[in-house]
């Protein structure tokens, strides 16, 4: 097939070598995998501001803050709701560009409301929402990919790119602490904020250092992106609603990717809300960022081990493995000592990592259980109940105690580890995939 570049591929057939293009298919997933990087960067933004606020003479509360860290989650679950349905009605190339420069816009506005913290909170919920309809990138390039490969290669394709955008929670929860301790080259007539120690810290970079990114990712996007002829409008896509498997992928995605964004989102202000009152603490910053990267590099290992053992396995022993991870950490969250926090850290670590397992499994086995136009539609569906789970996470935390909270989600986990062994994963089960 020609690699010409043109609008439209009219013989677009990922399943037929004769009219699949392998080169376009593997560059539209490297520039929309890094686009969407970028965009669950800019979605924990949050996660990793909030945290430093009060530090520079914010005067917010613990449950403030948790509802703060919170409305992101909100914003990208809603956002997915919408962006479920763009892919075969406005083209993958207009869905990247659009929903990039849009970026600019929480990126820019968090660079500006630290500047000054008299910042309303009303200011900054108003952020966190923007940087919240960020997250929602992934429903929408998830199901566009899925468009680019054939079945045999998407467990492949969807790992990588949701394993490496993955890696934008944890890039940015590393980036910000060592970004802001210094004025970046051309923005440092911006003044540092003071901290209540008196020392400075330029957290305005948290949003500026993402900017240029941002319009390298729209320029490679408009030269070389493309939309392939997969096309339905809103009412036909409705039809997933009617499937019972949409229903319970649903559910174990929840339990994957839910727990584990919600996790990523909330886990710095665990460890201040748990441990930040004993002396000598562990810093929040220096933990948060270790187990989102650890779920995303699994995540992106998995994904070609799945396209070879299949991707209901993977699910089920993640789900093992995540609902073990929670009962570890339940015991370490009424603390005597700051010594127990190495227990919570490992619990929390083992959650991460299995929930690299569930992620590249759940993924790879939607393509298998559903046709082509519909498989976009439920990877898209259920990547936008699971973006929920920062909102789901943190409002648990502003009205539970955290030990209660992992008991329930264990009690969770448990649940969906039986559905995935009941319907995928057995011998005769009813959808081996």
């Amino acid at each position: 097939m020609s690699t010409t570049l043109k609008k439209d591929l009219s013989n677009w057939d990922p399943e037929n070598a004769a009219t699949w293009d392998s080169k376009l298919a593997w560059r539209t997933l490297s520039i929309t995998t890094y686009a969407l990087m970028l965009g669950f960067s800019t979605w924990y933004l949050v996660s990793a501001i909030a945290p430093r606020l009060n530090e520079i003479g914010f005067n917010l509360t613990d449950g403030q803050l948790y509802w703060l860290a919170a409305m992101p989650g909100l914003a990208a679950g809603v956002s997915r709701f919408l962006l479920l349905f763009l892919p075969p009605i406005i083209g993958t190339r207009n869905l990247v560009v659009y929903n990039t420069l849009f970026l600019l816009i929480p990126m820019g506005g968090w660079a500006m409301a630290v500047q000054d913290s008299t910042t309303s909170y009303s200011v900054l919920i108003m952020l966190a929402i923007a940087s919240g309809i960020a997250g929602g990138s992934f429903s929408g390039f998830m199901a566009s990919t899925s468009y680019f490969f054939p079945k045999r290669l998407q467990g492949t394709a969807l790992g990588l790119q949701a394993g490496i955008g993955n890696f934008g929670i944890g890039l940015v929860q590393f980036l910000i602490p060592w970004v802001i301790g210094f004025g970046l080259l051309g923005t440092s007539y911006l003044a540092p904020q003071q901290k209540n120690d008196g020392a400075l810290i330029w957290l305005h970079n948290a949003g500026l250092v993402l900017i240029p990114w941002a319009v390298l990712a729209v320029v490679l996007a408009v030269v070389y992106l493309r939309r392939v002829p997969v096309k339905a409008n809103f009412r036909e896509q409705f039809d997933i609603f009617r499937l019972k498997h949409t229903w319970i992928m649903t559910a174990l995605y929840m339990m994957s990717f839910g727990l584990y964004s919600g996790l990523a989102a909330q886990m710095g202000l665990i460890i201040r809300s748990v441990y930040g009152g004993f002396e000598d603490g562990p810093n929040p910053l220096a933990f948060a960022f270790i187990g989102p990267l650890l779920g995303a590099l699994v995540r992106a290992l998995c994904g070609p081990l799945c396209d070879k053992f299949g991707g209901a396995v993977f699910t089920f022993v993640g789900g093992i493995g995540m609902t073990a991870g929670t009962v570890v950490t339940a015991f370490f969250l009424s603390p005597s000592s700051v010594d127990e926090f190495w227990g919570f850290l490992t619990g929390m670590l083992i959650i991460f990592f299995f929930a690299g397992f569930t992620n590249a499994g759940t993924f790879k086995q939607m393509p298998m259980i559903f046709p082509k136009r519909q498989a976009g539609g439920a990877i898209g569906w259920t990547a936008a109940l699971a973006a929920f789970g920062p909102f789901i996470v943190g409002v648990s935390l502003s009205f539970i105690d955290p030990t209660s909270f992992f008991i329930g989600c264990a009690v969770f986990c448990a649940i969906c580890t039986w559905l995935a062994w009941h319907y995928y994963t057995r011998r005769n089960a009813e959808m081996p995939s």
